[in-house]
């Protein structure tokens, strides 16, 4: 039997094991070898024990078929992946969206601008304009417009509609305080972007899906979980080799992540021919975009248009604008707002546990600009002692780094790698947290094996008695199965609305550090400049909730 039978085999089994009943379906096996049901009437103490032992082995073929698709994930071809996908499940699509997941909010849209740095407040962006029914006008006629997309001779077709010229109109035009910050940006990013393309032997154009996805905030999160500045699913992520645990998740490195973009677009150049198609798959998946093509009968980008999801038919249009802007801005009288980046920076490669304060206390490099320039770092420490890491700082700071290379390491160690902030970073799993909510057909025993966790901590998350869940109840999932030492209690104030735990009790000698808020700050930011200290223990040594504002005094327990 083949790995892919037999996963297709382990799954038809674990189905079946899952489905509760009141009267026991015991599995059993005919002369074929496959799996049927036989009711029997069965006492309560039958049932639990029956349900205990189901349970083990649930767990058992879930651990099992994940080997199986590990391996087959390592052997087989993207390509093959990608459309099997899409063939084993009509609803499914790349990013691990169903269609009804699509809305303005969690759409990688072009109008997601206020993710832009976080450094200019929502007021300041275009609204957003709906452009199925919105018709910009402006002073340039039609012709120049055809005239200047013909003149950048680019290697994938720009075309020319009357919904190009809104989106071109958009981005020239309508959104003039965020556009000129947005290609400060891109003096940065873009020649990144290009270097790599062309890496991949792929057209440099693309560079200009990184302002659709996310306005080039490397650390952008959609409400569907999609993260950095190419916007990847976690699934998909994975899929396209970026590492993501407890101390690192490669999405929110724009170096990794367009590394990965172009592997992901050159697959799906290799399915469909197109550009413009290949585009089009990059936001709503292959299998959105196969189906537009079978109900159309054609494979050109505008005959399959009305039958994209909605804000997917604004995406190559989009493209378009953004990348006509990115060419054509002085003749729009944009002028590019200087950026903090260093032009040029350095890179070290990094074998031990490194600490940015221990970077930054002994090289003089900012911390901020540590962080800007190490998004994927997700709590401010290089994992080295798992693997060999890259740390990049500004090109000014290579000589202090390299004259202080033998010391950085030792620095404060105990401090900030000392076993309790240790322990909370790796109790938080893989970092992915998901509200998950139940569709029709779905059971415990699928769940477990789609997010790789067990029935069991699905049902402590959530505190849930019994294995039934109902339609369009949401669950809270932590993938891979590890999650913090508190997620129950979590999950339980958030499903039931009860009351939080009662508040920590500290000792009355307890020392502490006062601490004046400052704009922009959260507790959980504050928290983590103070290692082994949470937001909760905040709340709980100074008797307040979450909410505080710039001027506030709080006190920072030393624990």
């Amino acid at each position: 039997m083949t790995k892919r039978l037999l996963i297709e085999y382990f799954t038809a089994a674990i189905a079946a094991l899952c489905i509760p009943a009141i009267c026991s379906a015991v599995p059993a096996t005919d002369s074929t070898g496959i799996f049927k049901k036989v009711r029997v009437s069965k006492s309560k103490t039958a049932l639990i024990k029956e349900n205990t032992e189901l349970s083990r082995l649930v767990d058992s073929l879930a651990a099992e078929l994940d080997r199986y698709r590990e391996e087959l994930t390592a052997k087989d071809s993207i390509t093959a992946e990608i459309i099997e996908l899409y063939e084993e499940d009509d609803e499914r699509d790349l990013t691990a969206l169903s269609p009804e997941d699509y809305t303005p909010e969690v759409t990688d849209s072009l109008l997601n601008l206020w993710y832009l740095h976080k450094k200019v407040n929502s007021a300041d962006f275009a609204p957003e304009y709906d452009l199925d029914s919105v018709k910009f006008e402006s002073d340039v006629p039609d012709s120049v417009y055809i005239q200047r997309l013909t003149a950048m001779n680019s290697f994938i077709d720009l075309p020319y509609n009357s919904i190009v010229r809104n989106y071109i109109i958009l981005y020239s035009e309508k959104m003039a305080k965020a556009m000129p910050e947005l290609l400060g940006l891109c003096s940065y990013y873009m020649p990144i972007f290009e270097e790599i393309f062309n890496e991949h032997d792929m057209p440099e154009e693309l560079k200009a899906l990184a302002i659709i996805e996310s306005a080039l905030n490397p650390t952008a999160v959609s409400r569907a979980g999609a993260k950095g500045m190419w916007q990847f699913m976690y699934s998909t992520a994975k899929l396209y080799g970026l590492t993501i645990n407890s101390f690192v998740d490669e999405r929110y490195d724009p170096v990794k992540s367009a590394h990965a973009v172009a592997e992901y677009l050159e697959d799906a150049y290799r399915i469909f021919g197109d550009w413009n198609l290949a585009i089009a798959s990059y936001n709503c998946g292959a299998g959105n975009v196969n189906k537009a093509i079978r109900r159309s009968g054609s494979r050109a980008f505008w005959d399959i248009y009305p039958y994209l999801p909605r804000e997917t038919r604004g995406y190559v249009p989009a493209f378009v604008g953004a990348l006509y802007t990115m060419t054509y801005y002085k003749e729009h009288g944009i002028v590019p707002q200087p950026v903090a980046l260093p032009a040029v920076t350095d890179t070290f490669r990094i074998h031990k546990m490194l600490h940015f304060k221990q970077v930054s206390d002994l090289t003089g490099v900012p911390l901020q600009t540590l962080k800007d320039l190490n998004p994927q770092y997700r709590h401010e420490i290089v994992p080295g002692n798992e693997k060999e890491y890259i740390l990049r700082i500004p090109y000014q700071f290579s000589g202090s780094f390299i004259d202080h290379e033998d010391s950085l390491y030792a620095y404060k160690a105990d401090e900030f790698f000392n076993p309790i902030v240790i322990k909370k970073i790796k109790d938080g799993g893989d970092g992915e947290r998901i509200i998950h909510k139940v569709r029709s057909g779905e059971v415990l025993g699928l769940l477990a094996i789609r997010y790789r966790c067990s029935v069991s901590q699905i049902k402590r998350w959530n505190n849930l008695r019994s294995d039934n869940i109902r339609i369009g109840q949401r669950l809270v999932i932590y993938r891979g199965g590890a999650a913090p030492a508190s997620a129950s209690s979590t999950a339980k104030t958030e499903s039931t609305s009860e009351s939080r735990p009662a508040p920590k009790k500290f000792p009355a000698d307890t020392e502490y550090t006062v601490y004046t808020v400052k704009n922009g700050d959260s507790l959980y930011l504050i928290a983590k400049n103070y290692p082994g200290v949470s937001a909760q223990n905040i709340m709980d040594f100074n008797g307040i909730s979450s909410k505080i504002k710039p001027g506030m005094k709080i006190k920072i327990p030393k624990l």
